[in-house]
């Protein structure tokens, strides 16, 4: 039960400390990262540093259907926060219906990545990147080509995003524009970092049994010289491609033997493998023409689709293994089912597919790269490398609410840190942008109506959770 006597207690004590900090407030309020234990810190672009104000804008826009031609689609449809932000498809569906030749990539801890998707080598900027599924046309993703200025209407006449966008980029005379929109969502995916794992919580010594024995052993297997799997994902974020502050860009692209077709059946060049031209052939380059083979299907050639290189063929980026266990099926096709039969590809060093039209022994093809050698996997150690492997899950940062959906329903009107409980510092947050001197991002979930304001109505809803609490 409410006791109605403290109301004006509190809605006095939200207006004047409020009001003292008028002259306190800003439109551009810098945001800290707080960074997991073993992480350097990101480059963050000179031309859009972290703000509050940007970061609350990209988690909006990220989860808007508005943001595509049909308004069906959002970028959280394709990447979606319970799968480690994938969606669970072999190859992603755009908002048009058109099935993807690719699997949607994780895009976590993106602000470390040395380059953005598959087997684009060219592409390293997430201000950029953004604009690839906004405006592509093959595939179509967002569906936004020839559309520009009808997305911008729609955003501005949008009260919540004429406020947001104000705050966001204080001073610009357009603030919604294309540079401003992936600006903002580039702010918002800086902040999906990921790092508190059960398996940090062992390897910083916090707790010498937050993972399994089991987990232990797999630990080992992973990080030794017999099955390589650290070469191509080792380092904080178990991947090779990696760009942060103090070091150089990575950006590593591997070929690991899923196909090995005949270049001519699919229209595509003999490659040109310097090791074709050392190795005996059936060692690394078969007997029938090693530069014949070492193929992959079109559309899915890597690398070599961008620099139409053909030592690039069946390159593509070694994503993150953080919260591997939620992002199956796997591979850049969606090819591999589940990460015990990923452990047999890798086993097998290449995959052999027996029929059809992708026939073929991965393991001899002249174009696999260096550390795909093969190897061999007992039951136990098989259990004790997926026992690892599921210990890289981040359980907190898969439900965090600071990158949920903004559009979900509100549980905790006031609630601006999401901790289920609304104090009088947040009190004081929903006044101050009821009196327009505090960035509607700095408490969205006062703003409960979604209309950009916060009404004295909304600021009671407030009050009522700061006495009752939030169920």
């Amino acid at each position: 039960m409410v006791s109605l006597p403290r109301f004006p207690v509190l809605v006095a004590r939200a207006f004047l400390v409020a009001a003292l900090l008028v002259s306190a407030a800003r439109a551009d309020t810098p945001y800290a990262l707080t960074l997991p234990r073993g992480f350097p810190a990101p480059n963050i672009p000179p031309d859009n540093p972290l703000t509050w104000e940007k970061i609350e804008l990209g988690r909006l826009l990220f989860y808007d259907k508005k943001l595509s031609g049909n308004q069906t689609y959002a970028c959280a449809s394709c990447h979606q926060q319970a799968l480690a932000f994938t969606d669970g498809l072999p190859n992603a569906v755009g908002s048009t219906g058109e099935q993807h030749p690719r699997a949607s990539m994780s895009i976590v801890n993106s602000g470390y990545a040395g380059t953005l998707a598959w087997a684009n080598s060219q592409l390293f900027a997430l201000e950029a990147q953004a604009l690839i599924p906004m405006f592509g046309e093959t595939p179509v993703e967002l569906g936004l080509s020839g559309k520009e200025d009808e997305l911008l209407a729609r955003l501005n006449a949008d009260l919540r995003y004429q406020r947001m966008f104000a705050e966001a980029f204080p001073g610009v005379t357009d603030p919604v524009s294309l540079d401003t929109i992936t600006k903002s969502l580039a702010s918002f995916e800086r902040t999906l970092i990921s790092g508190n794992t059960p398996y940090e919580r062992y390897a910083f010594g916090i707790d010498d049994n937050a993972i399994s024995a089991s987990a232990k052993r797999g630990e080992t297997l992973f990080f030794d010289e017999t099955h390589e799997c650290f070469h191509c994902h080792g380092g904080f974020n178990f991947t090779s491609s990696v760009d942060h502050s103090g070091t150089i860009a990575e950006r590593a692209f591997h070929n690991n033997a899923l196909y090995n077709l005949r270049c001519s059946d699919f229209g595509l060049p003999d490659l040109t493998l310097p090791q074709c031209e050392t190795t005996p052939p059936g060692v690394r380059c078969d007997g029938t023409g090693p530069q014949a083979m070492g193929c992959y299907p079109p559309p899915n050639t890597g690398v070599y689709s961008i620099t139409h290189d053909t030592a690039d063929m069946g390159r593509f980026k070694a994503p993150t293994l953080r919260n591997i266990a939620v992002t199956a099926p796997y591979m850049h096709d969606g090819s591999i089912a589940t990460l015990s039969e990923v452990l047999d590809h890798y086993a097998a060093g290449g995959r052999t597919i027996d029929d059809g039209p992708y026939a073929g022994d991965g393991s001899v093809s002249p174009a696999r790269g260096q550390f795909i050698v093969g190897f061999t996997l007992t039951d136990k150690q098989r259990e004790d490398l997926l026992e690892f492997l599921e210990a890289l899950t981040d359980d907190d940062f898969l439900h965090d609410k600071h990158f949920g959906d903004p559009f979900a329903p509100i549980a905790c009107p006031g609630d601006c840190n999401f901790d289920g409980s609304v104090s009088v510092a947040e009190l004081v947050s929903a006044v101050g942008i009821s009196l327009e001197n505090t960035s509607l991002a700095l408490c969205l979930d006062s703003d409960t109506s979604g209309d950009g304001a916060v009404t004295v109505d909304e600021i009671i809803r407030a009050i009522r959770s700061a006495l009752d609490g939030c169920a």
